[in-house]
């Protein structure tokens, strides 16, 4: 079988141009814009949806029973809960994460008055103020703040600088990409998903490549919030393949370093017969992959099979440590993730 080459500089490209643009669940207009702009350079067609997430098409030789390939812009994040008296901000998370990894996190946050910057950090996160009570403190988002770089002593200082209820939180990237490939960020999930679409795109593209029938790019905003491609998918589409994380971990199959076809998540089991045309695609092809089963997981084919899209699905993912935490993945599971 022929296999077009993926292009590792523009993905990487893509990958740090996606991080440095925040992009919460609920807060995704920039993003949006962004990969429309990409879209475009390809001259690759696409509509925007009402609630805001981008339909693209790679014309093929038919235009029935179409395929589609899926991924989300969206991330998890943060939103203002409270003005509290001491002058800082109580917080609710948007997406499900621990506060764990929220802790130490620099932010932006979205206020009618424009952005504003800060730190999210335990209620108790001074040892030379709590002693050994900083150790006992539960890990809750009850047990964090958000730390405002204004001069804000109190409630009404808060909301002379601007801060409200509602205010939308973003958390810093903080991307880093190592000589020996390994690349070190926060919203890998699922920005690396979204590089790797717009260089599978780019690839068919410059391949002139004949597909033999239409293929929709479909780029969803609310994934992290659970119902990511409910309302996006064509009602032509037979076959969705959905690209996403591979969570890496002990009792896992994934690898950083491979592409993974998982076979069954949370949900139930993807389609059978399109989960094995991908194996047979990564041996045809010589790409790198193992199999998984997701125990705590969840992607924009949950949401569509719930919403009644009569379609069969299937999920790749590139393999990543720690994810909605410190997240790391290498740069061969994205490329190989490509490939495929």
């Amino acid at each position: 079988m022929s296999c077009i080459r993926i292009d590792e500089s523009y993905l990487i490209h893509q990958l740090k141009q996606l991080l440095s643009i925040p992009s919460p669940a609920g807060y995704s207009d920039q993003v949006v814009h962004y990969v429309g702009s990409q879209l475009e350079k390809l001259n690759i067609e696409f509509e925007i949806t009402r609630r805001g997430s981008i339909r693209a098409t790679l014309p093929g030789k038919q235009n029935t029973l179409d395929r589609a390939v899926t991924v989300h812009l969206d991330t998890l994040g943060a939103m203002v809960s409270r003005l509290k008296d001491n002058g800082k901000l109580a917080v609710t998370p948007i997406g499900s994460w621990s506060s764990r990894f929220a802790e130490g996190g620099r932010v932006t946050i979205f206020t009618q008055a424009g952005p504003r910057r800060g730190t999210v950090l335990p209620l108790k996160a001074s040892g030379h103020a709590w002693g050994d009570a900083v150790d006992a403190l539960p890990v809750s988002w009850d047990h964090v703040e958000l730390r405002v770089d204004e001069i804000c002593r109190n409630q009404e200082d808060l909301t002379a600088n601007g801060f409200d209820v509602g205010d939308t939180i973003a958390f810093d990237a903080l991307p880093e990409i190592t000589e020996n490939g390994f690349i070190n960020a926060r919203h890998l999930d699922d920005k690396a998903g979204a590089a790797i679409v717009l260089s599978a795109a780019k690839a068919l593209v410059d391949a002139k490549a004949v597909l033999p029938v239409d293929c929709h790019l479909i780029f969803t905003i609310f994934e992290e919030i659970g119902f990511g491609a409910s309302a996006d998918v064509y009602a032509d589409v037979s076959e969705m393949v959905v690209v996403d994380l591979a969570p890496v971990a002990p009792d896992q199959n994934a690898s950083e370093y491979t592409a993974t076809i998982a076979m069954k998540d949370q949900t139930g089991p993807f389609d059978y017969h399109l989960s094995q045309k991908l194996v047979a695609l990564c041996r045809d092809c010589d790409i790198d992959f193992q199999k998984d089963v997701f125990r705590y997981y969840r992607s924009d084919a949950a949401s569509a099979i719930e919403a009644g899209h009569d379609v069969r699905t299937a999920l790749v993912g590139f393999g990543v440590d720690a994810s909605h935490g410190y997240e790391r993945t290498h740069l061969s599971s994205l490329t190989a993730t490509a490939r495929l």
